[in-house]
């Protein structure tokens, strides 16, 4: 019963997250929030909501294990799996994608949670420090992009996911009111599922962090990254990584911190956060050089995952 609920509360995250960001960018953008703006705060925080309550609600339940489990374990997932399918599957043509600062900023995001993991457990003084940093780059690519914006209103709403500018208000409403109930309910019930399946199996929190949730909450980013890719969107399916893992890092833990200390395990230290900056650093060719994610490169992010669950789980 147990995977049961866990399965159900990780479907009601995804359909909750999903319900707030069409209700958030259309009521953002009906208020006259710029869509660039509804972008980079709402869509972000949306997608990534099941994330933050569950390691919120981790942290809460006294299984911080799996708040820590679940970042890292997405973020090398977001790379290796969530990169690794698509390509296998069409290939990741990188040559006209300009992604190469916003891939220096996670690397330098991944660098700075790094060091302060070796400065834990992490409490709410770490959790200023990556807001403040995630701050900063919202603030630089924010202003980077503005620059760029095409002054056509209609053009703007077009690229802001779950926008529809005819949506009443009531159904604006409706799905506001289901993801900010669906969000905690579904992350408690997954949650608690996962810490009795952790403890029947004899499995570690941190396990089941790296493995079963971080997968889980994956699995949205894989689904944009595959449409993405489908569709030759290259920009949208590396942005969707590099974006969620900077986030992942910067506003989830920092988040996450106020409400109760995260020990950092040694297994941490010692390699699951070394397996996510590997896993980061593999992308440097393909988004500072712009060599394409073929299949074969796909095949093999994807076999690199395969292998890193096995070293993990055995």
């Amino acid at each position: 019963m147990d995977l049961i609920y866990a399965v159900l509360g990780l479907v009601i995250l995804l359909l909750a997250g999903d319900a707030l960001v069409r209700g958030s960018v259309n009521l953002a953008l009906r208020l006259g929030i710029p869509a660039l703006i509804v972008s980079l705060t709402v869509v972000s925080f949306g997608t990534s909501a099941p994330e933050l309550f569950i390691s919120i609600g981790a942290v809460l339940d006294n299984a911080p294990g799996i708040a820590m489990g679940n970042v890292v374990g997405s973020n090398t997932a977001n790379v290796l799996l969530v990169l690794g399918i698509p390509a296998l599957m069409t290939g990741i043509d990188t040559s006209r994608s300009d992604t190469g600062k916003s891939y220096i900023l996670m690397m330098i995001s991944t660098l700075w949670f790094i060091a302060l993991c070796f400065f834990g457990p992490l409490m709410w003084v770490h959790g200023i420090m990556l807001l403040g940093v995630l701050a900063v780059i919202l603030f630089d690519q924010g202003r980077e992009a503005r620059g760029h914006m095409i002054a056509s209103a209609d053009a703007e709403v077009e690229e802001v996911e779950g926008a529809d500018p005819s949506m009443p208000g009531w159904r604006i409403a409706m799905f506001l009111v289901l993801g900010l109930i669906g969000l905690p309910l579904g992350a408690d019930l997954f949650v608690n599922s996962a810490v009795n399946i952790a403890t029947k199996m004899g499995v570690s929190e941190t396990v089941i962090g790296l493995t079963l949730v971080a997968i889980g909450t994956s699995l949205p980013e894989l689904a944009t990254t595959v449409v993405a890719a489908i569709r030759r969107q290259a920009e949208v399916a590396l942005g969707n990584v590099i974006g969620s893992n900077m986030f992942n890092l910067l506003a989830i833990i920092g988040v996450a911190s106020f409400f109760g200390e995260i020990p950092v395990d040694n297994s941490f230290l010692h390699f699951d956060l070394w397996v996510m900056l590997a896993a980061s650093a593999v992308l440097a060719p393909f988004l500072l050089l712009r060599k394409n994610i073929t299949r074969a490169v796909g095949g093999l992010l994807t076999a690199l995952y395969v292998g890193y669950l096995l070293v993990v789980l055995l």
